[in-house]
């Protein structure tokens, strides 16, 4: 049902606006406590351990959401309410700007430690080690990465997949950050995680990346940026939208940065700009308000346009047999008139000579039923 996910993800996207994250009782982060409690009794030093525990989480993330919206297909009022509800759990724009705005709020009164202690809650990074510009450099890198993490790409697995598509891409995403690090313990067992990650979070990247183009205040210098510099980040997803915000911003972004008392030394994005700012943090967040809306423009036009231009076998309709003859045989539709799905919608069939026609309806006419560190390579 597409004005169904129409509907919802607008209501969800709307929800996400209006509330943002409740700071209790959020279903992602009780999919985190299962997560957790599962890693405790799966962990052993392996990958293949750890592609187990990853299957195991995102499976049953992914079947519970098939098994909700197959148990609501028959109410569009339900499956709209299903899909808002899982729209707005996997968003996390609104949380993702209260939080760079308070550490940004912090940096111009003054306060550095009132912003060292705000700044765990939107990345992984050491904040002792940083000084006002580095936190307020961090700050635009995590508001450009989460954009696609928390809004965009999760707006495109809704358009792809419906309920399940949305919880598989939060479930996935939120693995990468519990377990897919480079840390002694999680090396290998969290490889499996991150790598899905990087290719679930792929095509949300790349849309991210277009949107920021389209939306910011130098689309020339985004498109550059990208194209130059995009590519030599170590994330292959954060690197082309770190890269387009610093081209839109004109600002610089990347370069020496730690994590848990390990430092590294990540390329510069945008080497010819300014530094950061703290008023580019509120500049990052208005431009990740911008994508996010467009992003939504782009998931549910692109999920209205399939179901429109789509062969309804294509859009999940019902399995179709054709009827029997009387000889008991299926008849075979010849090819050209009404062998074609596309031909089939409102074209007339033409009757196949010395054969047996073909029905009215057409063979398929049945109704339809409807970032710190990452693990190694």
């Amino acid at each position: 049902m597409p004005r169904a996910h129409t509907y919802g993800a607008v209501l969800g996207f709307v929800a996400d606006r209006a509330f943002g994250d409740p700071r209790r009782g959020h279903p992602v982060a009780a999919f985190g406590r299962i997560a957790g409690s599962l890693e405790r009794r799966l962990w052993r030093d392996h990958r293949g351990r750890g592609a187990l525990y990853t299957a195991l989480c995102v499976g049953g993330a992914v079947a519970g959401a098939a098994v909700a919206s197959r148990v609501v297909r028959s109410s569009a009022a339900a499956s709209v309410g299903l899909t808002a509800a899982a729209t707005w759990a996997a968003l996390g724009g609104t949380s993702l700007g209260r939080e760079a705005r308070a550490v940004g709020a912090a940096l111009e009164a003054g306060d550095l430690a009132a912003a060292r202690e705000r700044l765990p809650n939107l990345c992984g990074r050491d904040p002792q080690a940083l000084d006002g510009q580095q936190i307020a450099r961090a700050v635009v890198e995590s508001v450009a990465e989460n954009t696609s993490d928390a809004v965009v790409g999760a707006l495109v697995w809704g358009a792809v997949g419906g309920v399940p598509g949305l919880v598989g891409f939060r479930a996935v995403n939120t693995l990468d950050a519990m377990v897919g690090h480079r840390s002694a313990r999680l090396r290998r067992f969290g490889w499996a995680s991150a790598r899905l990650d990087d290719v679930v979070g792929w095509p949300g990247s790349r849309l991210t990346a277009v949107l920021v183009v389209l939306a910011g205040a130098d689309p020339r210098g985004a498109w550059r940026v990208w194209r130059m510099d995009g590519a030599a980040h170590p994330s292959p997803n954060a690197g082309p939208v770190e890269a387009s915000f610093a081209g839109a911003l004109g600002v610089r972004l990347g370069g020496t940065l730690a994590y848990g008392g390990r430092v590294e030394h990540r390329p510069v994005l945008g080497g010819g700009n300014r530094a950061v700012e703290v008023a580019d943090i509120e500049r990052a967040v208005r431009l990740s308000g911008r994508v996010s809306l467009l992003a939504l423009a782009v998931a549910v036009g692109g999920r209205l346009a399939w179901a429109v231009l789509s062969p309804p076998d294509l859009l999940g309709g019902a399995p179709t047999t054709p009827p029997l003859t009387e000889t008991g045989l299926s008849p075979k539709p010849s090819f050209g008139w009404g062998s074609s799905p596309w031909l089939r919608r409102g074209c007339p069939h033409r009757p196949k000579a010395g054969g047996v026609s073909p029905p009215a309806e057409g063979w398929g006419s049945a109704p339809r039923s409807s970032n710190a560190g990452r693990a190694e390579s």
